[in-house]
């Protein structure tokens, strides 16, 4: 299928549609583009933003912390920050092409990188978007049983002893999140899920608040701030294995701001002008931005005070498992709902590509297209139920058979930095505004892309080495202690 048979409707056209034949809802009740009326505003789109940034992502940036040092850390996250806020504002400008109250609206990421790039780009971009999407979705099942293991063994240790091995599989936990999503992934689409951000929301600055909280408690324990100005010394760790590490602390770190993919997504939630949903868009960026960079300076510099060079891979699991093992508990148990609700937040455009294709190939498909009618309003739709459920299968196998959190996290953080958050929407800004090749912005942006190409590259290969390393001692479904 060529990009422009995927452009010719909405990504989540179905509902509506039936809605039309069925003569439901006037004039009054649609948007420009004859869809039901957009409802999204500048705080549902701040819960989308924050439930996919402030993901299992900020339990590993103590950990990042400590392989760069007080110097090298923060300033790396305050870059990465920077970066992702000016790259998303070049990108909401995209989400119209033309005019920014009046011009056509390009549903999805995929759709903006169509109308302003073309050819072989808009492939290559959809390819990227949703194979990504698909390794967050693995990367999420996997953080979840992590925590679900450590509220299990929580409660092993305060009921047994701390003598007590209390083995635990991750595996059941895994069944269990997955089982879960099965039955979310029946909600049709984006803007259904508003609710289940603004509790994954809630739920991201509890954990987080409890991480850092207990990263004070342990720092004043310790009588002091612990760590150094370069990180994890060479000699604790071998030359090679600090330079792995590093680079794998850039890809933890970008994998923290990883939003872009989902951006255009989002936009496509907020009601219509005016204001623009740019300007809207823009607003919900920064305060997004601002309020996770502010939660991630303080967990990932509190963390790394607190353990030093000794900072866990997970900032929750240095506490140890035994006092206060109930606040923990809490902590955990936030963890999970939040992935629970950001799984979706990742998951719904990969969702409506695919449904959206099927569509469009067998237009005269029952299976495909029909959809039956169920108590409460909900429609049914039988491919819906078989490739979303088929899909949350297929990810959650994946994650059993490789749960390596911290590596598989900055792999992740790595492949999608660069094109998708920087990339095109340079380039879809640099043709939105007619930059002339050689400008003096032309050399500007042209320049940060390559420089963020540059730290993907090396994010990539430093989180390729962790994977090969742990696969070499990896027994899958065996029970760990």
């Amino acid at each position: 299928m060529g990009a422009e048979k995927y452009h010719q409707q909405p990504a989540f056209a179905p509902m509506d549609v039936v809605a039309l034949e069925h003569g439901n809802g006037g004039s009054e009740c649609r948007d420009d583009d004859g869809r039901l009326k957009r409802t999204g505003t500048l705080w549902t789109a701040s819960a989308h933003i924050v439930t996919a940034v402030i993901g299992s992502g900020v339990l590993s940036l103590a950990w990042a912390i400590g392989q760069l040092g007080w110097v090298a850390g923060p300033i790396v996250m305050l870059l990465f920050s920077f970066v992702t806020y000016y790259t998303s504002v070049l990108l909401a400008d995209c989400y119209r092409s033309g005019d920014p109250i009046t011009g056509k609206r390009n549903y999805s990421y995929m759709d903006a990188v169509h109308a302003y790039l073309g050819g072989v780009k808009v492939k290559l971009c959809g390819f990227i978007q949703y194979a990504n999407l698909f390794g967050v979705a693995i990367g999420y099942t996997i953080a979840s049983s992590i925590s679900m293991m450590a509220i299990r063994r929580s409660n092993c240790f305060h009921e047994k002893g701390h003598q007590n091995p209390c083995h635990a599989s991750s595996t059941p936990y895994m069944i269990i999140f997955g089982v879960l999503e099965i039955f979310l992934s029946q909600i049709p689409d984006f803007d259904q899920i508003w609710w289940l951000s603004i509790v994954a929301a809630v739920m991201s600055f509890t954990y987080s608040s409890i991480g850092l909280s207990l990263g004070i408690v342990q720092v004043v324990a310790n009588g002091g701030f612990k760590g150094s100005l370069t990180g994890v010394s060479v000699g604790t760790v071998s030359p090679m294995k600090k330079v792995w590490h590093s680079l794998q602390a850039f890809g933890d770190i970008a994998f923290a701001y990883s939003f872009s993919l989902v951006l255009i997504e989002i936009q496509d939630t907020i009601k219509a002008p005016p204001p623009s949903e740019a300007k809207v868009m823009k607003k919900a960026s920064f305060v997004s931005i601002v309020t996770t960079t502010l939660f991630y300076m303080l967990c990932g510099c509190m963390g790394y005070a607190a353990f030093g060079d000794q900072a866990p891979s997970n900032l929750l699991t240095g506490f140890g498992f035994y006092n206060p093992f109930w606040l923990l508990d809490v902590a955990n148990a936030a963890i999970v709902i939040h992935l629970v609700g950001a799984y979706q937040v990742f998951c719904q455009p990969l969702f409506a590509f695919m449904e959206k294709w099927a569509s469009s190939a067998w237009p005269e498909s029952g299976f495909v297209t029909r959809e039956i009618s169920l108590p409460l309003g909900y429609r049914l739709s039988l491919f819906r139920l078989a490739w979303r459920s088929a899909f949350v299968v297929l990810t959650t196998v994946i994650s059993m058979l490789m749960p390596f959190f911290n590596d598989v996290v900055g792999l992740l953080g790595a492949l999608g930095f660069w094109p998708l958050t920087v990339y095109f929407p340079v380039e879809m800004y640099i043709a939105q505004k007619k930059i002339p090749r050689w400008s003096t912005r032309w050399v500007c942006l042209q320049m940060l892309s390559m420089a963020c190409l540059a730290i993907t590259v090396a994010a990539a290969i430093g989180s390729v080495a962790g994977i090969i390393t742990d696969l070499q001692i990896y027994r899958p479904f065996k029970s760990s202690s």
